[in-house]
């Protein structure tokens, strides 16, 4: 299966169960920038529940831009605030502590593009699996993706209703099961067991 799909922040389950069932991957580079994607935000289990985490980005005066022309906004320190907020929801899972220094420079080091972030949280978090794979880049759009799987409307964590089986997270005795979250709630909880996970999952 060759799959199409948008590289996204630290992506959520469902982006990865595609990927982990692809032959080869590509990711679409020539799309417009929309708000509140999973382009420039993921979703954790914190303490109080479901938890969104969204990188500020600065917003041309153009009506459109290109994703991969899109900068991040450094007025701020998000990433202090992301990461903080990453200790609070799993520093007691079993996992975290493990992968912390492999994922912690990525919050410390000073990007420019969104799409050179999500890249890296991809790659990091694909090492972290054991998860090697063959991956192509768009050099134009395409309305129909011809001869690919098209997993690009993942982006759009609001439609997303793909359902996965339950593993145990930290706070699910006092919230519940929380479905589909970022990547980075099944690799804190199940470790070394994920990428089986992913791969025993459906779409």
């Amino acid at each position: 299966m060759d799959i199409l799909l948008h590289p996204t922040y630290f992506p959520s389950i469902s982006h990865f169960v595609a990927m982990a069932k692809a032959e080869s991957i590509t990711f679409e580079m020539e799309d417009n920038f929309q708000k509140q994607t999973n382009r420039n935000r993921m979703y954790i289990y914190s303490p109080n529940g479901i938890q969104l985490l969204n990188i500020p980005v600065k917003h041309p005066k153009e009506a459109h831009q290109k994703t991969r022309d899109v900068r991040l906004e450094t007025a701020f320190d998000w990433q202090k605030q992301h990461f903080k907020s990453l200790e609070a929801a799993y520093r007691t899972s079993p996992f975290f502590e493990y992968y912390e220094d492999t994922i912690a420079p990525i919050f410390t080091k000073k990007h420019t593009f969104l799409m050179d972030l999500n890249y890296e949280t991809i790659e990091v978090i694909s090492k972290c699996l054991g998860f090697r794979f063959e991956q192509q880049k768009t050099i134009e759009y395409f309305h129909e993706a011809d001869g690919f799987t098209d997993f690009r409307g993942l982006v759009n964590g609001k439609k997303d209703t793909n359902s996965f089986e339950p593993y145990t997270q930290v706070f699910e005795e006092k919230n519940g099961y929380l479905n589909n979250l970022s990547i980075l709630d099944l690799l804190f909880n199940e470790g070394r067991f994920a990428l089986d996970y992913l791969k025993n999952q459906t779409l």
